[in-house]
């Protein structure tokens, strides 16, 4: 991943039309986006959901091109995607990049808005009940990238992914049992509830069609001022104050939108042609 370029956006891409496809049947709302710098580097933060799917960081990723057609802008990917056939050459010539410091890092100093999920896969693969819990793990290491870097960082805060899918456990025991940490960098193994396949662990349910919401927030104050990245007690307390924040945003939306699943297959019924649109009167 060294040699990796800067990407613009380019609405011609072959998996463009896939991407929004995929994205409309969650029905996504962004909001705040004026809050991403329009040009120079910015780290953009969220969290992560719904196992695989994850529709946030689709949603996520083609605003940040929106907001910046003429900069570049990088999504990360955990290696096992980018390694796999012709989807990992797909995937590179879209903007995604390793999920690594060094190719964040990368990213970034080529002036690019790069978009990260500190949770990785234990936040997204938390149980449905957690659903509205922001959950980083303790991972720092976005916190320290920035302060090295000098780079500003952006929360995009996403609700409704996590209520598509219903998640019964992360499944890390049996993921530690299997070794997987070693052999895939995965210390989940989840097990979900859902069709076609009832109880079933890993394999891919089909979603609920949750209306998912992204809202960008502006710059947090600690990655606009000078500070250690190696300072311990410091990037402690800016990980604390980055959650908190996070966690505020990802509360007052579950507020406005209690029930994503709701929101969304009104929205759809709101789409349906003459007389039948009237069936969203119903949810």
């Amino acid at each position: 991943m060294s040699e990796e370029k800067t990407v613009m956006a380019n609405p011609d891409h072959p998996l463009m039309p896939l991407a929004r496809a995929y994205t409309n049947y969650f029905t996504p709302t962004v909001t705040g986006l004026e809050n991403l710098p329009a040009s120079g580097p910015a780290l953009v933060i969220g969290n992560h959901s719904s196992i695989y799917w994850a529709p946030e960081v689709w949603i996520t990723f083609m605003a940040m091109m929106e907001r910046r057609p003429d900069e570049p802008s990088y999504g990360v990917a955990h290696e096992i995607l980018l390694r796999a056939p012709v989807l990992g050459d797909s995937l590179r010539q879209f903007g995604v990049i390793a999920a690594s410091q060094e190719a964040a890092a990368k990213g970034l100093k080529d002036g690019g808005a790069v978009m990260v999920y500190p949770g990785g896969d234990w936040e997204a693969c938390r149980p449905w009940t957690e659903r509205g819990r922001i959950e980083f793990a303790g991972r720092k290491g976005f916190i320290r990238l920035a302060l090295k870097l000098g780079v500003p960082v952006i929360p995009a805060v996403a609700n409704g992914g996590h209520d598509s899918i219903f998640v019964l456990s992360r499944g890390e025991g049996v993921a530690k049992l299997l070794q997987l940490d070693k052999l895939v960098r995965a210390k989940v193994f989840p097990v979900t509830l859902g069709l076609p396949f009832g109880v079933a662990p890993i394999l891919p349910q089909v979603p609920l069609p949750a209306s998912v919401q992204v809202s960008f927030l502006p710059a947090l104050d600690w990655s606009t001022q000078p500070g250690d990245p190696e300072d311990a007690e410091l990037v402690e307390g800016y990980y604390d104050e980055t959650v908190a924040t996070m966690q505020a945003e990802l509360d007052r939306l579950r507020a406005e939108t209690p029930n994503p699943v709701a929101a969304g297959l009104k929205k759809h019924a709101e789409g349906l042609p003459g007389p039948l649109s009237a069936l969203a009167k119903l949810l």
